[in-house]
């Protein structure tokens, strides 16, 4: 494309170009990856630097991608263009630039602006409580999977018993859907509801905190890992044994991947001294990651035992 045609875009970089960075590029032999371009403004997305060399170079034609979307998805696919390669956002281009993804998107989740900037999810909390004077206050937040989810439990918890009251029998997934919850919840209420409770009592009423707790139960408590610790590893010794999971490529998988976990247990002390703080809130946040994925592996495996017919060795035995 003619170099011409093409116009400056919004950059996420608070102090513009850095001249030396074109500079060097000028001076990059080899092809350069093409420019991400708005097709609808012309703009640049990503790639102004590149651009810059290419001026620079005397050049008049530079090769372009064309990015299809509205000027807030434009700014979006720039800012995580910029931190994935070529010359990263400084920290402060970073802050500045989720706090304009808070004003324009404020229903995105914490992590899912995160994801975006390169920041954790906890500093983009921490500048989205500084900007809520100017944002709309909102009952549901967009995560990174495209779900919308309330950010009242209450409610949340309240649709998922409406929905389960019109229609016991269905899958986890679809309560979740239609109650726009998470799978985690829907399964949650429909325990509690199966066991004759108030479906509306969250999870978090059930774990005190230690300040809230009588001393002989927090010494009680302490005890308790080491048991759980060793309820595990005889549950996954028997798994072991198992040939169904044993003598199966995937099973073995699960096994390694089951063990790892239950081993990382025990060191975790050593796992903690070696994360330096630079890269603690990037490793919280895999590892946060990593939990939700158990979690859904979990709800998965259940929701498939429930879809499964009942075994005709079980119903039999009931008539005999």
């Amino acid at each position: 494309m003619h170099i011409k045609l093409l116009k400056r875009g919004d950059s996420p970089r608070v102090l513009g170009m850095d001249d030396e960075h074109v500079r060097r590029l000028a001076d990059v032999e080899t092809e350069l990856p093409p420019i991400l371009v708005h097709r609808e403004t012309m703009r640049v997305v990503d790639g102004m630097h590149r651009l810059g060399a290419a001026i620079l170079n005397g050049r008049q034609m530079i090769d372009v991608r064309f990015f299809e979307g509205s000027d807030e998805a434009a700014f979006l696919a720039a800012v995580q263009a910029n931190t994935t390669h070529g010359l990263p956002l400084s920290l402060q281009d970073r802050r500045v630039a989720a706090l304009r993804i808070i004003e324009s998107h404020p229903a995105m989740s914490d992590r899912s602006i995160a994801e975006v900037t390169g920041l954790s999810a906890k500093t983009v909390s921490g500048l989205r409580r500084c900007s809520t004077v100017d944002s709309p206050q909102l009952s549901t937040r967009i995560g990174k999977d495209g779900r919308r989810r309330p950010l009242n439990a209450e409610e949340g918890r309240l649709r998922a018993a409406r929905v389960i009251a019109a229609n016991p029998d269905a899958s986890l997934r679809k309560i979740a859907q239609d109650a726009a919850v998470s799978v985690g919840t829907a399964h949650a209420v429909r325990q509690r509801i199966r066991r004759g409770e108030d479906p509306m009592a969250p999870r978090t009423t059930e774990r005190l905190t230690d300040a809230s707790r009588p001393a002989a139960a927090n010494t009680a408590e302490r005890r308790r890992p080491d048991q759980r610790t060793t309820d595990v590893l005889l549950r996954l010794q028997s798994l072991q044994r198992d040939p169904s999971l044993r003598l199966s490529e995937a099973g073995r998988h699960l096994l390694r991947w089951m063990h790892s976990h239950v081993m990382a247990k025990d060191m975790r002390p050593d796992l903690l001294d070696a994360v330096p703080s630079h890269l603690a809130p990037i490793v919280a946040d895999m590892a946060l990651q990593c939990a939700e994925i158990w979690i859904d592996f979990a709800h998965d495996v259940r929701e498939r035992l429930q879809d499964q017919p009942e075994h005709p060795s079980r119903s039999q035995a009931g008539e005999r």
